[in-house]
């Protein structure tokens, strides 16, 4: 890790990119991530396996488990289930999701209900198209779906929806492709597990006004890389970039603050350009800034 990759530039790196797998690869060598020679590979279902086992169901495959075998499979979620670089179906311990294929209407979690249309009064699909959601990935609490909508489903790289209050059906953008979804869940999970990691929450401070301070001071001084906020079981936030540095900052500061660093010493720069100190304590945001 000797060159130093400056995440504050993410943002244009991305609307640079021609290719956001290509992102995802860099992403994976720049947190050290490799694939264990002789490890086992999880696959996807292929489309002749599943009908099979539809067929096994004694006539109950009409509409089971929300699968709709007339919705095309948009090419990017084929795309990532064959990705070389792809940790999560050689290590999806480190995702806390389960993916599904064939994507679903409803998602296969025994206890789930069908997964709210797109409301008709919604601006995410025109007032005559397919409302439904076709849903690819759960989290493991199963509070958080992320899908397309199925009008998209003909779109080589569909738009991403999420779940923000399952109980309500709402939902709202959550990548502007399953492609950018997938490098957006990556730069979620992959520096927390690989890198050098700084939690922070308001119990860590001896004033009650630094930690606000310290937000302000990450959102005046790093860069947002460029994704829309990031939302699961009920939270939201935003990533910030540095060099070789990670700020995931939550938007109800109750939830926190992670700092995630390629190199323990770029998580130290970190911590002295944000005015961050140590002390008998607890944590302290300098005055000098």
């Amino acid at each position: 890790m000797a060159k130093i990759v400056d995440y504050g530039t993410f943002a244009e790196r991305l609307k640079a990119a021609p290719d956001r797998w290509d992102v995802l690869r860099e992403f994976h060598e720049e947190w050290g991530y490799e694939v264990e020679p002789g490890s086992s590979r999880r696959d996807r279902w292929s489309g002749d396996e599943y009908e099979k086992y539809l067929l096994a169901l004694d006539g109950k495959a009409d509409g089971y488990r929300g699968v709709d075998l007339a919705l095309p499979v948009p090419a990017a979620l084929d795309e990532w289930w064959e990705l070389p670089c792809n940790s999560f179906t050689h290590d999806s311990r480190l995702y806390w999701t389960t993916a599904l294929y064939p994507p679903a209407v409803r998602p296969e979690q025994a206890g789930w209900e069908v997964v709210a249309p797109i409301p008709d009064d919604s601006d995410l699909v025109a007032p005559d198209d397919d409302h439904r959601v076709v849903v690819f990935m759960v989290d493991d609490d199963c509070c958080t779906f992320w899908g397309y909508p199925a009008a998209d489903a003909h779109e080589p790289d569909p738009r991403v929806l999420v779940s923000v209050r399952k109980d309500e059906g709402e939902l709202a953008l959550q990548a502007r492709s399953v492609s950018e979804f997938f490098l957006q869940l990556a730069v979620q999970r992959l520096p927390p597990a690989l890198g050098w990691t700084v939690p922070i929450s308001q119990e860590d401070f001896t004033s009650s006004d630094e930690m606000a301070e310290l937000v302000a001071r990450i959102e005046a001084g790093l860069p947002t890389l460029g994704f829309e906020p990031w939302r699961e079981l009920g939270q939201d936030g935003t990533v910030y970039g540095g060099p070789d540095v990670l700020a995931h900052l939550a938007t109800d500061p109750r939830h926190g603050i992670l700092l995630s660093g390629r190199t323990s010493q770029a998580l130290l720069d970190l911590s002295a350009r944000l005015g961050l100190e140590r002390t008998e304590d607890g944590l302290r945001v300098s005055e000098e800034y």
